[in-house]
């Protein structure tokens, strides 16, 4: 009888694991709207049963077609630290690019994780502060006339050129993933159900 009532918790947590577990397949950085420079360091997860391999790729948010990703590393096993791979923006041109952390599962199917608005600004100077430097002032002496105080031309003012704003890609919302939070709340609720159905049963029969 209390094997039967272990082995039924056991089984319970199991599944409240499985059903509230956060997102497996996701890139914790960069977020969108990151200005990214050289050497970007890309986390993430990508640890989901029956991966059989994974991608990581990225697009110009300017593009019309949906095909025309570009593979930054591919992933024959899980990586299962935090750090997935190293980006070099240096190697493309300035401008707005979509990240994509896409898991390919064995029964054909694919999960996908997507970062938009992701800005890359190589060529465009950082701007720095401009700090005011002391000048001395001018000795009086009783002989000699003050001299006559003009007034400094203003210190002029760096401008720098801003990037063309380039339309971004919308956050991609979809049906199905809707559809899956509302299942998997409802497998959570039958689970409790069964669990506790179960355990009047064995209370029962005992």
């Amino acid at each position: 009888m209390l094997d039967s009532t272990v082995a039924m918790f056991k089984l319970f947590f199991a599944l409240m694991l499985f059903f509230i577990q956060d997102d497996p397949v996701s890139i914790s950085s960069p977020q969108p709207g990151d200005e990214l420079r050289g050497q970007v360091e890309i986390t993430g997860s990508m640890t989901v049963p029956n991966f059989a391999s994974a991608e990581l790729a990225f697009n110009y948010a300017a593009s019309t077609s949906a095909d025309n990703w570009f593979a930054i590393q591919t992933f024959p096993q899980p990586v299962a630290g935090p750090a997935l791979a190293v980006w070099d923006t240096a190697s493309i041109t300035d401008g707005n690019y979509t990240l994509r952390l896409r898991v390919f599962l064995q029964d054909g199917s694919f999960q996908d994780s997507i970062v938009s608005d992701l800005k890359i600004s190589n060529d465009v100077p950082i701007p720095t502060e401009v700090i005011p430097t002391e000048t001395s002032l001018p000795q009086f002496s009783a002989a000699a006339p003050l001299p006559v105080l003009t007034e400094s031309p203003a210190a002029a003012v760096v401008i720098y050129p801003s990037a063309t704003p380039l339309p971004t890609n919308p956050a991609t919302v979809t049906t199905a993933s809707i559809y899956s939070t509302f299942g998997r709340g409802a497998l959570v609720v039958l689970a409790f159900f069964l669990f506790f159905f179960l355990l009047l049963r064995l209370r029962r029969s005992a």
